[in-house]
């Protein structure tokens, strides 16, 4: 996407784990789920916002818990749902969708609508890394659609940039999840056209940003990615 009036949007949907007051009862014994992996992407938000300064972009971010509801996932997707929402009453489960959901999904819109050249989404999330025994031995994922022909050549010349600056934290493209699966990227690709909207995902081992002194460094590595 070459148009000079194209502008970088900064995305994070697995911000925080606050729980809204009127939500409280349903994790009252949920505390140490809130505070692991399935309750929010740590170090996430703090790369974002670092990020969102460095390029003087526009920044969508929430941080209301996933297990809320996962910002990440289309309203129509089950796993938009946790266990611990995905039994409540319909009316409930749709009111949790106008109250988080929909909002966050039309302030990235709005914020794509008001690039008329196109616009590079940048959605910042990180994994944990161990899931379920298996040890997930790279530190930052490029996530994007490789139909796409502007997403493909972006990610593989950012990883070749990282691999350089960041030798020996490993930097794989489509891992440890799949670019063009069920997301809030997918879904706006279907929406807008190629060359008005690039979507990439970066997924961060949370690792490598366990200390503000890593996120610092990290996040440096990253603005370095644009102009």
């Amino acid at each position: 996407m070459a148009n000079p009036d194209c502008r970088v949007i900064v995305t994070c949907e697995h911000g925080g784990n606050r729980v809204p007051r009127r939500e409280c009862a349903l994790f009252a014994r949920a505390g140490r789920l809130l505070a692991s992996h399935r309750g929010f992407d740590a170090g996430a938000l703090d790369i974002t916002r670092r990020l969102a300064r460095a390029w003087r972009a526009p920044l969508v971010a929430a941080t209301t818990t996933r297990l809320l509801v996962d910002l990440n996932r289309s309203p129509h997707n089950p796993a938009v749902f946790s266990a611990i929402t995905r039994g409540l009453p319909r009316a409930r489960r749709d009111a949790l969708l106008a109250r988080h959901h929909q909002p966050h999904w039309q302030r990235v819109r709005a914020a794509l609508a008001a690039s008329p050249g196109g616009a590079l989404h940048f959605a910042v999330h990180s994994f944990t890394p161990v899931l379920r025994g298996a040890r997930r031995d790279f530190g930052i994922g490029i996530l994007y659609d490789p139909k796409r022909r502007a997403e493909r050549e972006r990610a593989l010349a950012w990883q070749r940039r990282l691999a350089r600056a960041l030798p020996g934290v490993g930097v794989r493209r489509n891992a440890p999840y799949r670019g063009d699966g069920d997301g809030l990227t997918t879904a706006l690709r279907r929406e807008l056209p190629a060359n008005r909207y690039e979507g990439i995902e970066l997924e961060l081992n949370q690792r490598l940003i366990a200390s503000a002194a890593q996120r610092r460094a990290l996040a440096a590595a990253l603005a370095a990615l644009l102009p």
